[in-house]
């Protein structure tokens, strides 16, 4: 065997003049490399990499030298060096996450180094959701991420915030409402439009200058003083770029329709109008999409009909109303009013199925035996005459009475649902019901109580037979073809293993197994907790986690299943007056019936990205009227000590949801006097780290409300047991 070589006798040992020269053109290559457009001459260098020995600072020109020779370097006149290394470009969308750093996430969803890391020195003055290209560093920061810097902002999200105005001698600032709005905006005094130190305003951006720490505006709307009911909606409103009113050209086309029915048009259609028919809505409501009918069969079966507003027979395409109702995309319910997709001619009038009127509909009719089974079913255009209008309660109180119109055709479709239901979670459907809180109002929105919504039996009804029309549908257009037919779904991928592990150590925390290992059985699993959190603390803050381990439902143009429901294939078709989506789906349904081919599925997979992004712009909006609603209410609760869960620990806080009125508050760690935690986010708590005390996710624990700020929408908490401090009093908004 050949001698080794005597490492002690080598000519390049360890720390030799070589391997020192070796290791000073790496650090100096790296951070070259790392400020890509930069130039430095040998002194920066030196100082920004920290060299204080004379040998390795002597060496630093040489090294420069050989790597200009090398090419991997330049040198211009002025002896500033610069890398020659062509960098990484990317684009994506800003997340501000807070005022020093933000995320940009990649548009390509297959591209490596996941989100980027972009200091807020070198965001370039982009705000949250604009378009950016992106200059990816070539190493990893010290956070292990991979960073960049934004060099151009191809897109701005938005050029107009709501906030509140803050007056000074010589000019303003107004204080934006939206939480990752991290910059003042500074209004010259003339620019205010007569708005008054502590009024809302909509501002909209005219010139942020490099080099300016903060953006210029002009007021463009005032919304009124901060604080009031109507001005803080419409703050809300203006924030998420929600209508006001609705344009006069798509008003004056919906009141000139005809509300006459023609008899040609009634012969196109299957009459429905002398078979029982009814609709069952919220007491309240005014737009009734849907209305059921029913009718026995000689053979012993029973008929049931799922008859839909006929919507796209009023809105023809290429039409103000048409243009209108693809912008919004989706009404909007926000705590104390509703902003529709049309107009109130329709959605309240010529297209809502109410009782004792002739209707257009479409319609997914079902031949089904008492056990739910369908024996067949049929799809087309309909005219129904509605014989009763149902409150759900009106209608849940027939058949827990078994009294009152057409109690025993309620009861048995009650009953046929309940097999339908077992039935698609015994297939692998989810059973998720979050719990939906409602305010009690008075007339000038002030919140006298809040209670949770219950779903009885009358619901699951309704909604049973309305995901049975929206399943049978999509499967009709898949079957025709194979799935190569244009059609617009609605669908749900499988969760990813990872975050559903995540969320099982979450529920262990409650007490709860949740075994996510076996993929066959994630959805049993899921289902059985779900009943055992039924009317516990944890039930909410469960809830919640579980779906958002879960992938987002989208429309899509894709033929994919729907895991949360355990459909192959699936759509929505049963709320036209509410949701474009479903607008489309009667459309390309319509063409197919006809006999048409099927169109170029681009333009359509436009219009569902649109209608997913209008969908989740309107649960933010509606999520923010409520939010407001509880802190509020917060505000105006009893001062007393409340019971509440753990529901989520940060490294700046822990959240907590008070049991009782299912608000969401916030215990800042910089409050924490008693001890200095650290975050523990593997194990998500918080430990002490003199007294090793936790604070854990799911822990039960006892708060009281410190401060309430209705402008950031936020409740300020502090441990109720901690008697060294006093409570602060209240500072509200």
């Amino acid at each position: 065997m050949g001698r080794k070589p005597d490492r002690k006798n080598s000519k390049h040992k360890k720390g030799g003049p070589s391997n020192d020269a070796a290791n000073l053109a790496r650090r100096i290559l790296q951070f070259l490399d790392a400020h890509y457009g930069e130039e430095f001459n040998s002194k920066q260098i030196i100082k920004r990499l920290e060299i204080r020995d004379s040998l390795n600072k002597g060496g630093v020109e040489p090294v420069l030298y050989k790597l200009v020779e090398s090419g991997a370097v330049s040198r211009n006149s002025r002896n500033y060096f610069s890398s020659t290394k062509d960098p990484d470009f990317v684009t994506g969308t800003v997340d501000y996450v807070n005022p020093r750093f933000a995320f940009i996430i990649q548009d390509d969803p297959n591209a490596t180094g996941g989100d980027i890391l972009v200091k807020e020195a070198d965001l370039k003055q982009a705000l949250d959701g604009d378009k950016v290209r992106v200059m990816v560093f070539p190493l990893k920061g010290k956070t292990g991420r991979t960073e960049g810097r934004v060099l151009e902002i191809l897109e701005r999200s938005r050029d107009e915030f709501v906030g509140r105005v803050e007056i000074s001698p010589r000019f303003a600032f107004i204080v934006p409402d939206f939480k990752k709005m991290h910059k003042d905006i500074f209004v010259h005094r003339g620019d205010l439009k007569g708005a008054e130190h502590n009024e809302k305003v909509v501002v909209k951006l005219t010139e942020w200058r490099e080099g300016d720490k903060n953006p210029t505006g002009e007021v463009i709307r005032v919304l009124g003083k901060a604080g009031l009911h109507e001005v803080e909606i419409h703050s809300i409103m203006a924030e998420f770029g929600l209508p006001f009113e609705y344009p006069q050209e798509p008003d004056a086309e919906a009141n000139a329709i005809s509300d006459k029915i023609t008899a040609k048009e009634i012969k196109a259609r299957k009459d429905f109008r002398d078979v029982l028919t009814f609709t069952i809505d919220p007491a309240d409501a005014k737009d009734f999409d849907d209305a059921i009918s029913y009718r026995e069969l000689e053979n012993g079966n029973i008929e049931v009909g799922v008859h839909i507003a006929d919507v796209t027979h009023y809105v023809k395409p290429k039409t103000a109303l048409e243009k209108e109702a693809y912008n919004r995309a989706t009404s909007v319910y926000l705590v104390d009013r509703t902003i529709p997709m049309l107009p109130e001619r329709l959605s309240n009038g010529l297209c809502s199925l109410r009782p004792k009127e002739d209707k257009l509909t479409f319609a997914c009719v079902f031949e089904m035996d008492r056990s739910g089974h369908v024996v067949k079913h049929w799809i087309g255009r309909t005219v129904i005459h509605s014989d009763r209008r149902y409150a759900y309660e009106e209608a849940q109180e027939c058949i827990d009475t078994q009294s009152g119109d057409f109690f025993q055709e309620l009861t048995l479709l009650n009953e046929i649902a309940k097999k339908i239901r077992k039935k698609r979670f015994d297939h692998g459907a989810v059973n998720f019901e979050t719990v939906e809180v409602k305010f009690k109002l008075d007339e000038a929105g002030k919140p006298l109580g809040l209670f949770v919504k219950e779903r009885k039996d009358i619901h699951k009804l309704i909604e049973e037979f309305m995901l049975l029309a929206n399943k049978y549908v999509a499967e009709f257009i898949y079957k025709k073809n194979n799935g190569t037919d244009t059609f617009v779904y609605r669908t749900h991928d499988s969760p990813d293993l990872d975050r559903l592990e995540t969320f099982s150590g979450f529920a262990k925390r409650f007490g709860h197994q949740v075994e996510v290992t076996n993929v066959q059985k994630i959805s049993a699993a899921l289902n059985k907790l779900m009943d055992e959190i039924q009317g516990k603390p944890e039930q909410n803050v469960l809830e919640q986690l579980a779906i958002r381990s879960m992938a987002k439902a989208k429309y899509t143009t894709e033929p994919k299943g729907h895991f949360g429901l355990a459909f192959a294939h699936y759509t929505h078709f049963t709320s036209p007056i509410r949701r474009y989506p479903d607008m489309m789906v009667h459309r390309l349904l319509e063409h197919y019936l006809d006999g048409g081919k099927s169109p170029d599925a681009e333009p359509w997979e436009q219009k569902c990205l649109h209608s997913s992004e209008r969908e989740k712009r309107a649960a933010d909006a509606e999520r923010a009227s409520i939010k407001y609603k509880q802190v509020e209410y917060m505000a105006l609760a009893e001062q007393k000590d409340y019971e509440g869960i753990v529901s989520g620990v940060t490294e700046w806080g822990v959240f907590v949801e008070i049991t009782e009125t299912k608000c969401e508050g916030m215990i800042r760690v910089q409050d924490m006097d008693d001890d200095y935690y650290e975050l523990d986010e593997r194990n998500m708590r918080l430990i002490g780290s003199k007294s090793k005390k936790m604070i854990t996710l799911g822990d039960k624990v006892m708060v009281r409300v410190v401060n309430t700020d209705i402008d950031r929408r936020t409740i300020d908490l502090e441990f109720a047991d901690n008697d060294r401090k006093k409570p602060r009093s209240r500072a509200f908004s």
